[in-house]
């Protein structure tokens, strides 16, 4: 016999399940004194819940088991929400533990009581309440594998404090992985056969290729069939952006002309993305709700086959052995046309994708400083960013080429980067991890590179400082030209809070600065942290930039 939170970590830790992110909180103390006893799982203490929670979220998409964050309830668990919210539109397998209000008192608007059913109902794949203490084992069970089948996603469990230390029987169990699915032999030849046929095909692949073995059997097919690919939303690292065949993002920016190049494909291949609004274009690419072209969607998700665009193929499966079953023995024989079908989307990428030739009077073009940590970044570096309008060169101009890895928000969430960078350094110690994130962000939730101090973590932070919320503000010039109000931001010295953080630091003002501060960063075995003062010009439109 053990207690009832040693018997829900014990199921973790038999799962791989080896770290936890936490806030501490009186209504889980029972599990966090079981927690004690297992020194196998590395218990990571946060400053706030939100940055727990991104932690756990940027953990799990790096390892490929669920990310666990723990919370109290209350305050805790809606300071936890955003996490929620980012693992649910990022396809990220999140569990949350929340601890509840004893049982006696559930239901009576008790203190920090929440219904969280009824709170997270539309945004977790599963809310479980446990009512004994027998059930928190199955329950850890039961939240594995919901978190990572189908389309992953978070799970809470609420554990009321007055059941986390009775004695229960200690379960022995391990869930065995979902075989891998394909299509009937037919059907592979069928699509065998609409792909030789093809003359101006299109690969649309998404986060399905992350899984171990994913980005080489993307790959070898796209290279046996010499077949163009596009990258679903800020899903940069699962195919070289380098490559001959890489056709670029389907982002929130793409150029018109891009689009209708695409749209003359007379063949899509849709593989392992949902084909959600952002890499549909607002719904745009292909046609709504019947594409003109051959439209293949696999995913391990049968409620998001179809769900926008009915294809002609919809398949659930694992686009992976999808991917690998459709790799030709032999070098199949194809159209001329394709090749020039090839080079024609690869002259629209490289001409979007060029490093902009500008300068700025008000600071400096942060897509430079892009520039130099490109220029300088490791093979396998992992690059964590936040959301904002710094950003916007990374996914344009960065250049990713597998096994380097991009962290970045689908959501995006702001606050994500520091936390995500930190989650990073601790799976991979002996990588090089890259924070870049906005003044706005920043002040979300750097206080948890507290943690890169403490652990002497030695990640690079660059804040981008313009002074604004940019990405508002973009939007704020473009529908109400003039009329600023709520955007702009009065900063701290971030330098020195670095300095008080205990951490080395330096703010750059010339761009003559930048690649010897990268440079320095990025040889030194602690954290650093550079702010630089960028351009907020170069971001506005066009009419307003003076």
């Amino acid at each position: 016999m053990t207690s009832s939170s040693h018997a829900l970590l014990s199921v973790f830790l038999q799962h791989g399940i080896d770290r936890v992110f936490l806030v501490p909180g009186e209504s889980y103390l029972g599990i966090l004194d079981a927690l004690y006893d297992f020194p196998g799982i590395d218990a990571v203490t946060c400053r706030h819940e939100a940055g727990a929670g991104f932690m756990a979220v940027a953990d799990a998409r790096l390892s490929g088991r669920p990310g666990v964050a723990l919370v109290s309830r209350g305050p805790g668990a809606t300071n936890a929400a955003i996490a929620v919210h980012t693992a649910q539109q990022d396809a990220i397998p999140l569990i949350l533990i929340v601890g509840q209000v004893p049982r006696a008192d559930l239901r009576r608007e008790a203190f920090q009581e929440i219904d969280y059913r009824r709170m997270y109902g539309t945004i977790a794949k599963w809310v479980f309440e446990a009512t004994e203490p027998a059930q928190l084992a199955e329950a850890a069970f039961k939240a594995i594998r919901l978190a990572t089948s189908g389309t992953p996603g978070p799970v809470l469990l609420v554990i009321p404090e007055d059941m986390q230390q009775q004695q229960v029987a200690q379960p022995r169990w391990r869930a065995a992985e979902h075989s891998s699915t394909r299509p009937d032999a037919a059907t592979l030849l069928e699509l065998q056969r609409r792909i030789e046929a093809a003359e101006r095909p299109l690969i649309v692949a998404g986060g399905g290729f992350e899984p171990p073995g994913g980005r080489e059997a993307l790959a070898a097919l796209a290279e046996a069939w010499q077949i163009p690919v596009a990258l679903s939303f800020r899903r940069h690292d699962v195919f070289s952006n380098l490559h001959p065949l890489y056709a670029g993002e389907l982002g929130l920016a793409n150029p018109p002309h891009q689009i209708d190049a695409f749209r003359q494909s007379d063949l899509i291949l849709a593989l392992g993305t949902r084909f959600g609004d952002v890499t549909s274009q607002g719904y745009s690419f292909p046609d709504l709700p019947s594409p003109a072209q051959t439209f293949v969607h696999a995913c391990a998700d049968a409620h998001m086959v179809g769900l926008h665009f009915a294809p002609d193929f919809g398949l659930v499966c694992d686009p992976i052995e999808l991917a690998r079953a459709l790799t030709p023995a032999a070098k199949p024989v194809l159209a001329r046309s394709r090749g020039e079908w090839r080079r024609r989307l690869k002259e629209i990428f490289e001409a979007f994708a060029a490093w902009p030739q500008r300068q700025a009077a008000d600071g400096i073009d942060f897509a430079k400083v892009i520039r130099s940590v490109r220029e300088q970044a490791s093979a396998d570096a992992i690059v964590c960013v936040d959301a904002g309008t710094f950003a916007a060169p990374v996914y344009r101009h960065f250049g990713f080429v597998p096994p380097q890895r991009l962290l970045s928000p689908l959501s995006g969430t702001m606050g994500y980067g520091t936390p995500a960078a930190i989650a990073a350094q601790l799976r991979f110690p002996g990588r090089q991890v890259i924070c870049m994130v906005g003044d706005g962000g920043f002040m979300m939730t750097g206080n948890e590179m507290i943690a890169a101090v403490e652990r002497k973590l030695p990640i690079l932070f660059i804040l981008a400082n313009n002074g604004s919320y940019a990405s508002i503000r973009i939007q704020q010039e473009l529908h109400y030209p003039g009329r600023v109000l709520g955007t702009s931001l009065f900063n701290p010295d971030f330098e020195q809070i670095a300095r008080a953080f205990g951490m080395r630091a330096q703010r750059v003002v010339r761009e003559e600065e930048v690649a010897g501060a990268v440079a320095g960063a990025l040889a030194a075995d602690e954290p650093v942290f550079i702010e630089v003062r960028t351009s907020l010009s170069v971001t506005l439109p066009e009419r307003r930039a003076d």
